[in-house]
């Protein structure tokens, strides 16, 4: 094999170990690496990793750790700069130079500014050969959530969404189920991979979800609830409070709150954050978007109805739109899935891509990114 595409093979490895941490390593980033050796004029992998939930122990450690004493002048492939500060744990940049890696492919720099280009100098200063940009684009898009929150001090925001072939999410104070079987296989898996799953009370009060992963196996990978619940209406009965204590419940409320309903709620093990009202006297969702990423959150899977699209849409937090299509009609009037803001967002090309549709059971799936 051609050096360059050794290089290529190894990084694209170091992304896949890196997808398994996403939604289980915040606030850390999601983070995969690769080590190997050349035997003759094939690569051997000694060593890989990928963050750990929680965030530790990093993916370079583990590939580290794996590879042993075979690590001494071999290469790794890295989705993310090697730290090269101390915190709970030593720099991963230190642990780089201790075990006589000699080259280093880095596939894009921590904006981190605790880190920023010096986990990269720290190793060359070392004699460490050390290379950046392979595969970058797929790189940011992975760590998409962590770079929005060091630099945006927001998460990244995905919507899912469902219609009917009319345009409808349902209607007024009854639940509609949409999605076919297939279409909520793939919201679940979707759950799994974010930081937490983000509703409005209004879909609190119609449907009492669980807003859990409910696949076979994967019950331990479902992320913090969020309620967006301006006047703290959440009933203490509702699903997402009684089982707070093993799936994390917190709830976006605004100033003026019913202190005795609070500390019910608190009593349960509700987390409660308090942000300021916007113009609309509802949560101002770049204010509550701004608290839950210091608290570390990096991805919200955003399940609410269409009202909380729209307000996203309106303070232009939206990254990513995954919008499932039944092929049935609602036949009459219901609430519209897609709200004019977020339908003129969408329908501007300068700002989303657009996937070509894809089937998902009897559904339609199309999905749009937010450029840049």
């Amino acid at each position: 094999m051609q050096a360059a595409a050794i290089d290529e093979a190894m990084m694209r490895h170091a992304l896949v170990l890196a997808r398994r941490g996403l939604g289980r390593t915040w606030p850390n980033p999601s983070v995969g690496a690769v080590i190997w050796r050349m035997q003759g004029d094939q690569p051997i992998v000694v060593g890989r990793g990928y963050t750990q939930p929680g965030g530790r122990p990093h993916a370079e450690t583990q590939a580290i750790a794996m590879a042993g004493e075979a690590a001494h002048g071999a290469a790794m492939a890295v989705t993310l700069e090697p730290c090269s500060h101390h915190g709970k744990t030593p720099p991963c940049a230190e642990a780089i130079i201790r075990s006589g890696i000699s080259r280093v492919i880095s596939a894009i720099e921590d904006p981190d500014p605790r880190v920023k280009g010096s986990g990269h100098a720290l190793l060359r200063q070392a004699g460490v050969a050390v290379e950046t940009g392979l595969l970058e684009d797929e790189a940011r898009a992975l760590n998409l959530g962590f770079i929005h929150r060091v630099i945006d001090h927001r998460p990244l925001v995905t919507l899912k969404l469902a219609q009917t072939s009319d345009g409808f999410a349902g209607v007024t104070g009854r639940q509609l189920m949409v999605s076919s079987a297939a279409s909520k296989h793939r919201v679940h898996l979707a759950r799994a991979a974010h930081d937490a799953i983000m509703v409005g009370i209004g879909t609190v009060l119609a449907d009492n979800p669980d807003l859990t992963c409910r696949l076979p196996g994967m019950m331990q990978f479902s992320p913090v609830r969020i309620v967006i619940d301006t006047h703290l209406n959440t009933p203490i009965d509702s699903r997402l409070v009684e089982t707070c204590q093993s799936v994390p419940t917190w709830i976006v409320a605004g100033p003026n709150i019913p202190f005795e309903k609070a500390d019910a709620l608190r009593a349960q093990g509700v987390v409660i954050e308090q942000v300021e009202l916007g113009s609309d006297r509802r949560v101002d969702l770049g204010l509550a978007l701004q608290r839950l990423a210091e608290r570390g959150l990096t991805r919200i899977l955003s399940e609410g109805g269409p009202l909380l699209a729209e307000g996203l849409a309106k303070v232009d937090v939206v990254d990513c739109v995954s919008l499932y299509t039944s092929p049935e009609p609602l036949g009459r009037d219901g609430n519209l899935a897609v709200l004019p803001g977020l339908k003129k967002a969408l329908g501007d090309k300068k700002r989303f891509m657009v996937s070509k549709p894809v089937a998902s059971g009897r559904d339609t799936l199309v999905q749009y990114k937010r450029r840049g």
